[in-house]
Protein backbone atom coordinates (compact mmCIF):
# COMPACT_ATOMS: atom_id res chain seq x y z
CA UNK A 1 0.00 0.00 0.00
CA UNK A 2 1.53 3.08 -1.08
CA UNK A 3 2.69 5.52 1.98
CA UNK A 4 2.57 2.87 4.44
CA UNK A 5 6.08 1.41 4.60
CA UNK A 6 7.48 0.61 7.38
CA UNK A 7 10.11 3.22 8.61
CA UNK A 8 12.46 3.52 11.51
CA UNK A 9 14.16 6.43 13.17
CA UNK A 10 16.65 6.87 15.36
CA UNK A 11 16.58 8.27 18.95
CA UNK A 12 20.35 8.29 19.64
CA UNK A 13 19.78 9.45 23.46
CA UNK A 14 17.49 6.56 23.97
CA UNK A 15 19.26 4.02 21.62
CA UNK A 16 16.20 3.00 20.25
CA UNK A 17 14.48 2.94 17.18
CA UNK A 18 11.22 3.48 16.30
CA UNK A 19 9.07 2.18 13.48
CA UNK A 20 6.74 3.81 11.81
CA UNK A 21 3.21 2.90 10.10
CA UNK A 22 3.24 5.69 7.54
CA UNK A 23 5.79 7.81 6.23
CA UNK A 24 4.86 11.56 4.78
CA UNK A 25 6.46 14.63 3.68
CA UNK A 26 5.93 18.37 3.02
CA UNK A 27 6.97 21.49 3.31
CA UNK A 28 7.10 25.23 4.44
CA UNK A 29 6.89 27.32 1.49
CA UNK A 30 7.97 30.73 2.03
CA UNK A 31 8.04 33.97 -0.38
CA UNK A 32 9.44 37.70 0.11
CA UNK A 33 6.22 39.98 -0.32
CA UNK A 34 8.29 43.30 -0.16
CA UNK A 35 9.87 43.42 3.06
CA UNK A 36 7.52 40.57 4.74
CA UNK A 37 8.07 37.20 4.23
CA UNK A 38 5.02 35.13 3.53
CA UNK A 39 4.12 31.20 4.04
CA UNK A 40 1.76 28.79 2.10
CA UNK A 41 -0.36 27.46 4.47
CA UNK A 42 -4.04 25.08 2.58
CA UNK A 43 -6.91 24.15 3.51
CA UNK A 44 -8.48 20.35 3.42
CA UNK A 45 -12.13 20.06 3.13
CA UNK A 46 -11.66 16.12 3.81
CA UNK A 47 -10.20 16.79 7.26
CA UNK A 48 -11.63 20.49 7.49
CA UNK A 49 -8.00 21.88 8.70
CA UNK A 50 -5.79 24.22 7.85
CA UNK A 51 -2.16 22.70 7.30
CA UNK A 52 1.36 22.82 5.68
CA UNK A 53 1.50 21.25 2.14
CA UNK A 54 2.20 17.06 2.67
CA UNK A 55 1.43 13.76 1.96
CA UNK A 56 2.11 9.64 2.20
CA UNK A 57 5.02 8.39 0.30
CA UNK A 58 4.62 6.65 -2.86
CA UNK A 59 6.41 2.93 -2.79
CA UNK A 60 9.65 3.04 -3.78
CA UNK A 61 10.38 7.23 -3.37
CA UNK A 62 13.12 8.74 -0.99
CA UNK A 63 11.46 11.37 1.39
CA UNK A 64 12.85 14.20 -0.78
CA UNK A 65 10.85 13.00 -3.51
CA UNK A 66 7.82 12.54 -1.21
CA UNK A 67 7.74 16.17 -0.16
CA UNK A 68 8.64 17.35 -3.70
CA UNK A 69 5.53 15.38 -5.42
CA UNK A 70 3.37 16.35 -2.30
CA UNK A 71 3.45 20.39 -2.86
CA UNK A 72 3.50 20.23 -6.56
CA UNK A 73 0.40 18.21 -5.96
CA UNK A 74 -1.66 19.97 -3.70
CA UNK A 75 -0.44 23.50 -4.66
CA UNK A 76 0.83 23.34 -7.88
CA UNK A 77 4.29 24.89 -7.23
CA UNK A 78 7.53 23.42 -7.97
CA UNK A 79 9.65 24.35 -5.11
CA UNK A 80 13.23 23.78 -4.38
CA UNK A 81 13.95 22.22 -0.95
CA UNK A 82 16.35 23.78 1.23
CA UNK A 83 16.98 23.28 4.76
CA UNK A 84 15.17 20.03 6.67
CA UNK A 85 12.84 20.80 9.63
CA UNK A 86 12.36 18.80 12.51
CA UNK A 87 10.34 15.89 11.73
CA UNK A 88 6.66 15.14 13.70
CA UNK A 89 5.35 12.03 14.81
CA UNK A 90 1.85 11.41 15.55
CA UNK A 91 -1.45 9.21 15.78
CA UNK A 92 -2.98 10.06 12.39
CA UNK A 93 -7.14 9.38 12.49
CA UNK A 94 -7.00 6.10 11.73
CA UNK A 95 -4.48 5.10 15.07
CA UNK A 96 -1.35 4.56 12.34
CA UNK A 97 2.11 5.84 13.82
CA UNK A 98 2.95 8.53 11.36
CA UNK A 99 6.10 10.79 11.14
CA UNK A 100 6.06 13.86 8.47
CA UNK A 101 9.76 15.25 7.60
CA UNK A 102 9.67 18.85 6.11
CA UNK A 103 11.90 20.90 4.61
CA UNK A 104 12.00 24.87 3.87
CA UNK A 105 10.65 25.38 0.13
CA UNK A 106 11.02 28.31 -2.59
CA UNK A 107 8.70 28.40 -5.49
CA UNK A 108 10.35 28.40 -8.79
CA UNK A 109 7.39 28.20 -10.69
CA UNK A 110 3.85 27.30 -11.20
CA UNK A 111 0.12 28.76 -10.09
CA UNK A 112 -2.13 26.86 -7.29
CA UNK A 113 -5.57 25.85 -8.73
CA UNK A 114 -8.08 24.18 -6.54
CA UNK A 115 -7.65 20.22 -7.18
CA UNK A 116 -8.63 16.78 -5.16
CA UNK A 117 -7.25 17.25 -1.87
CA UNK A 118 -6.82 21.57 -1.12
CA UNK A 119 -9.16 23.63 -1.74
CA UNK A 120 -7.94 26.64 -0.79
CA UNK A 121 -4.32 28.11 -0.41
CA UNK A 122 -3.51 31.28 1.02
CA UNK A 123 -0.52 33.23 1.94
CA UNK A 124 -0.26 34.54 5.14
CA UNK A 125 2.27 35.81 7.27
CA UNK A 126 4.18 33.85 10.15
CA UNK A 127 2.09 35.25 12.94
CA UNK A 128 -1.08 34.33 10.83
CA UNK A 129 -0.54 31.15 9.93
CA UNK A 130 0.35 30.71 13.56
CA UNK A 131 -2.88 31.71 14.73
CA UNK A 132 -4.78 29.57 11.82
CA UNK A 133 -2.65 26.10 11.58
CA UNK A 134 -4.96 23.54 13.03
CA UNK A 135 -2.70 21.41 14.55
CA UNK A 136 -0.22 21.96 17.45
CA UNK A 137 2.48 20.00 15.53
CA UNK A 138 2.21 22.68 12.36
CA UNK A 139 2.96 25.46 15.17
CA UNK A 140 5.65 23.40 16.38
CA UNK A 141 7.18 23.20 12.28
CA UNK A 142 6.59 27.13 12.11
CA UNK A 143 8.20 27.61 15.55
CA UNK A 144 11.57 25.60 14.02
CA UNK A 145 11.22 27.35 10.53
CA UNK A 146 11.48 30.60 12.13
CA UNK A 147 14.26 29.42 14.60
CA UNK A 148 16.06 29.27 11.22
CA UNK A 149 16.45 32.98 10.93
CA UNK A 150 12.88 33.13 8.49
CA UNK A 151 11.49 35.71 10.30
CA UNK A 152 11.44 38.83 8.59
Amino acid sequence: MAGSRETHENNEEAGEIAIFDVRAAGGVVSRDAGTDLELVIVHRPRYDDWTFPKGKAESGETDEQTAHREVLEETGFDCELGDELPSVTYRDHKDRSKIVRYWVMHVQSGTFEVNEEVDALEWVSPVEAGERLTYDHDVDVLSAFLSLGHDD
